[in-house]
């Protein structure tokens, strides 16, 4: 799914989106036997790959079910335009205007799901607190948005690694927007960027301080090339015997430097 077959010289070269999405439990959450409350999910239609990526709030009582739920939704979303027969889904760029009344409406589909499984389950919408990251690409452009914190880095063809979006920290330390928050909507930030995309990685928080320089929000090219790499290497990624990403989650050295929860959502076009 999601590849383009060419026949050329007698040879056969597959064309499309790989992709890879792996969450871990922080050793914070470990210790106090605390689920994961990350969450990341991406789906491919032709060469059109949206991915979304979510982390419920530390303080929300059931912010890993609130973070499942929107990446879900989302993923509906975009598989609902892709499949009413008489519309063009994504093939067409979009403008800055049109990608954040596309994900305007992913989040107004977010937060009735949201409010709804409250609803049902007698408890407050704020117990499912999280942030939300989403991207749709293709080979030529990418659309993306956040509300809080995380990130997510791009590198086009021939170009360096690039954040396309300063983390939501608040005004206090641990604080950010979740989707849940009164002015989400508001504090929103999106941004289309055009030219031959070969990467993209979407990530928690969790990840932060080891993926990205925090002097200047600048990417550390040393985190991001080895997953590149791997993504070129690998035939499918995310297959039963494939433990590349969600061993080096898990690693001590990693975890030295990071006790939160951890989500890597990874894409190479190729």
């Amino acid at each position: 799914m999601g590849s383009n077959y060419y026949l050329d010289f007698e040879d056969l070269f597959i064309v499309g989106w790989k992709a890879i999405a792996r969450s871990a439990v922080g050793t914070s959450h470990q210790e106090q036997k605390i689920p994961c409350q990350d969450c990341g999910n991406y789906r491919i239609f032709n060469d059109v790959i949206v991915g979304a990526v979510a982390d419920g709030a530390g303080s929300a009582k059931y912010s890993q079910i609130g973070s499942e739920l929107a990446v879900e939704t989302v993923i509906k979303c975009f598989a609902d335009i892709n499949e009413l027969p008489d519309k063009k889904g994504f093939t067409q760029p979009l403008s800055e205007m049109e990608a954040k009344e596309v994900f305007t409406k992913f989040v107004k589909e977010v937060i009735t799901a949201l409010n709804k499984k409250a609803d049902n389950n007698d408890y407050s919408v704020h117990d499912l607190a999280c942030t939300l990251l989403v991207f749709i690409a293709t080979y030529e452009w990418v659309a993306a948005m956040q509300i809080g914190d995380g990130f997510m880095v791009v590198r086009s063809q021939d170009a360096e690694y690039q954040l396309l979006f300063e983390p939501d920290k608040g005004e206090f330390f641990n604080e950010t927007t979740f989707v849940t928050s009164a002015n989400a909507l508001e504090e929103m930030q999106v941004k289309v960027i055009s030219g031959k995309q070969e990467f993209i990685c979407a990530s928690t928080d969790g990840l932060e301080k080891v993926a990205i320089r925090l002097s200047d929000w600048k990417p550390f090219p040393p985190f991001f090339k080895p997953f590149e790499e791997y993504l070129r290497e690998t035939d499918k990624p995310g297959g039963n015997d494939d433990q590349y990403v969600i061993d080096f989650l898990n690693s001590e050295r990693l975890n030295s430097r990071t006790d939160d929860d951890k989500t890597l959502l990874l894409c190479l076009f190729e």
